[in-house]
């Protein structure tokens, strides 16, 4: 299979499992269940947030884009990875819960763009992955995927842990049809 399609057919796997999948609204996370675990995953989700934001911080620094700061040392590289993996990982419980617990839901639009967004950022971190590792493919890759990542977890932090954190309510998005199902 071509390099490039990789990430689509992760994406596509991941919307096939969560449209095709029963739901357990019953599911917990680490003990939690109902409010519980969704305010849990939205405590995750924001410092997965974090740890995107300084993903963002070290790449702009390795890449030089930070005025008035030296080169980034080789340590920054290897932080760098080392908080993306530790990101994945934080991302998976989160992932698995909403999987799951949920599906792929379009009850709301909300919910609809919590969800696409959720397969889509799958896609981008496996694009990531094959950018990195590539000799072949253009270095200008490499910072739109890092960016499409980073904006990936805004989107899904927007959607799901903002919303539960701020009362099940988001600008842009009414809380009449963000019901808590799909959070």
């Amino acid at each position: 299979m071509p390099a490039v399609l990789v990430p689509a057919a992760v994406g596509v796997g991941i919307y096939l499992f969560g449209t095709h999948h029963t739901p357990g609204y019953g599911n917990g996370l680490f003990g939690e269940h109902g409010t519980a675990a969704v305010d849990l995953k939205a405590r995750l989700g924001t410092a997965l947030l974090c740890l995107a934001l300084v993903q963002l911080g070290l790449a702009l620094w390795m890449y030089g884009r930070v005025p008035r700061s030296r080169p980034a040392p080789r340590p920054v590289r290897r932080g760098h990875r080392v908080l993306g993996f530790l990101a994945l990982l934080l991302s998976l419980p989160i992932a698995w819960h909403c999987l799951t617990t949920y599906g792929i839901e379009t009850t709301s639009p909300r919910v609809a763009v919590h969800s696409f967004a959720g397969c889509a950022l799958y896609g981008a971190f496996a694009a990531k992955v094959i950018v990195v590792r590539s000799r072949r493919l253009p270095g200008l890759l490499l910072p739109v995927v890092g960016a499409l990542l980073v904006t990936g977890v805004a989107l899904l932090w927007y959607t799901a842990a903002l919303w539960a954190l701020n009362g099940d309510s988001v600008p842009g998005f009414s809380s009449a049809s963000s019901a808590r199902p799909g959070s």
